[in-house]
């Protein structure tokens, strides 16, 4: 707890206990007694009153009775009129002490009360005044700082923990951003010949691929202050809040000019006005932003940063020159070259071979530089429930398969016949892959959770031919193709689910998108901007399905002796690097021979 907390806490205390002693010394006497008027009677009846004093209170007739009682002690009793208990006391002998009526207190009774009252509401309106000016401690205290901006500051020295260097893969990337960062340190060398420095960049990429990385090394390259915050922290239930956020950023950010402004998931706050995601304080925000990014006023040296995975639903507005005049697309690694760097950025101090950080980055096909560092976490993680001090190759292969799976390797024997499926399933898919021409990096089959891959060895080419989209179509049926040789057409398992899926994505482009089918010619169908495709669309990649899948059948039927010595190889080792499965099977074919 800060100090402006226990300070608060401290008031508290001393008003409650103001409170408490007036409450105290006003009505001293307001304590219960069980004692009652019929019980004195009875003891004055039975002669063991010794003594009594008699207490009246301003409210005549009312008071109390003290005591003395033989046997019992010192007793309270609360009457309804002293005149009735002195007379009963005096006939039976005794002789009352009489005390005087208490004399009024002005100051406790009129003046303190007052001033409680006041000393209490002048507490509350200073503790609302200090929250609403935002010093109550915390962004949830802050009750009416609704229009403030929650950009987060960090200073140049802070920056400088992220550079370029602690950026890996992304070389291209860091090339479009050279420039924008020796602006940023020296913008008089470009101001001489009239350049100006871009006003914004926007990075866009899935998730994971180091867009918010990208952003800070920046920042940490350029030395200067970083204002950061995401897309959602514009977006509030009240309109206007929003815009108003977004000027006081851009005012914070001019007293601190040159600096940089990075706004992570911008679609959150940027969808496109008119759109189903659209309404009033959206719009608002867009406008305020439209006009801060490139407005009527000079906004200085301020560099806008933008990350978003969903550039498509941005207003077209914010994408146009002269408010975002780069894009730049980050995507997920495509040469094993690449991620083979972020192995060594995230493995940095702890030695591994070369060849084997080569094989690791060739069976990492679709990793994102986020899945990357969370397979190096975990191999760490294994490695220090090993006991062991070093990092070894079979740690990061078990860290790949518990991401791929979302499980653990076990010993586990319940499985063995789910066990014996997915081996003939994988298998399927190996063998289908070689015989496609691909290559196989690495196959494994686990016994928790149940499951299996084949890792395939990416290509270094952006272009895919006809052909080869008919590939990974065969190589994505060839496991239900295999399960269907050796187990029969009734034993076959939903473990192709996600096979099918992928297949009919493909089948999809490959008919509507990249005009690869003679039926359909080319024609794009999403360009009809339907929502969904016709029947006659569905039936051709239904067609289309049961073709390659026939054709997928036939293959495999033809080198089935392959599969089951790979299947019952797996088996045994659960998992095997490509070049095992490749010698295993060439080996087969040549004795088929």
């Amino acid at each position: 707890m800060n100090k402006q907390s226990g300070r608060i806490g401290l008031y508290l205390v001393l008003i409650v206990a103001l409170i408490a002693g007036y409450l105290y010394l006003n009505n001293q006497a307001a304590v219960q007694s069980d004692y009652t008027y019929g019980q004195l009677e009875q003891a004055v009846t039975d002669g063991k009153v010794t003594s009594a004093t008699i207490h009246q209170n301003s409210e005549v007739p009312t008071g109390s009775v003290i005591v003395n009682i033989s046997g019992e002690g010192q007793k309270r009793i609360y009457v309804a009129d002293v005149n009735e208990a002195e007379q009963l006391l005096r006939e039976s002998g005794l002789d009352p002490a009489v005390e005087d009526v208490p004399k009024q207190s002005v100051f406790m009774n009129s003046v303190f009360p007052v001033l409680l009252t006041c000393g209490l509401i002048i507490f509350l309106m200073l503790m609302m005044n200090r929250q609403m000016s935002g010093g109550g401690g915390g962004t949830n205290a802050k009750m009416m700082n609704f229009g403030k901006s929650r950009a987060r500051m960090s200073s140049p020295d802070d920056n400088k923990k992220v550079t370029f260097d602690k950026v890996a893969g992304l070389q291209e990337e860091k090339e479009d951003l050279v420039e924008v960062v020796d602006f940023l340190k020296s913008p008089q060398k470009y101001t001489k010949v009239g350049a100006r420095i871009p006003k914004g960049v926007l990075l866009v990429g899935p998730p994971g691929t180091g867009k918010t990385l990208l952003a800070k090394a920046v920042a940490g390259e350029a030395n200067v202050p970083f204002f950061s915050l995401a897309g959602s922290d514009f977006v509030e239930m009240f309109v206007g809040v929003g815009a108003s956020r977004v000027r006081d950023m851009f005012e914070e950010a001019k007293k601190n000019a040159p600096c940089i402004i990075f706004i992570d998931e911008i679609d959150a706050v940027g969808a496109e006005r008119g759109s189903q995601r659209s309404n009033r304080e959206n719009d608002q925000t867009i406008n305020a932003m439209l006009t801060e990014l490139d407005g009527f006023d000079a906004r200085g040296d301020i560099l806008v940063i933008a990350a978003t995975n969903r550039a498509d639903t941005l207003d077209p507005a914010l994408l146009r020159s002269g408010r975002f005049d780069r894009q730049i697309r980050i995507d997920i690694p495509k040469k094993w070259e690449t991620r083979k760097e972020l192995f060594q950025l995230y493995l940095k101090g702890n030695p591994i071979e070369e060849s084997s950080i080569d094989t690791l980055a060739k069976q990492t096909v679709g990793f994102s530089g986020a899945d990357i560092a969370a397979v190096c976490r975990e191999a760490k993680m294994i490695a220090f429930r090993e006991d062991s001090e070093t990092i070894t190759p079979d740690f990061l292969e078990e860290a790949i398969d518990k991401k791929v799976f979302k499980g653990n390797r076990s010993d586990d024997k319940q499985h063995e016949d789910d066990l014996a499926i997915v081996a003939y399933h994988e298998a399927g898919h190996a063998v289908m892959t070689l015989l496609c021409g691909k290559e196989v990096s690495r196959i494994s089959i686990m016994t928790s959770g149940v499951g299996g891959a084949v890792f395939q060895s990416d290509s270094d080419r952006f272009f895919e031919t006809k052909h080869e989209y008919e590939s990974h179509v065969m190589i994505a049926y060839a496991g239900r193709a295999s399960e269907q040789i050796h187990f029969g057409s009734d034993n076959i398992t939903q473990g192709a689910c996600n096979d099918i899926a992928q297949a009919t994505k493909t089948l999809i482009a490959y008919v509507a998108k990249f005009g690869f089918d003679s039926e359909y010619g080319l024609v794009d169908m999403e360009a009809f901007q339907s929502t969904s495709y016709g029947d006659d669309v569905r039936k051709r990649v239904s067609e289309l399905s049961n073709k390659f899948y026939e054709k997928a059948l036939h293959l495999l039927s033809e080198n089935y002796n392959a599969v089951e010595v790979l299947a019952q190889h797996l088996l045994e080792v659960k998992t095997m690097s490509g070049d095992e499965a490749k010698e295993l099977i060439d080996h087969v074919t040549k004795n088929q021979a």
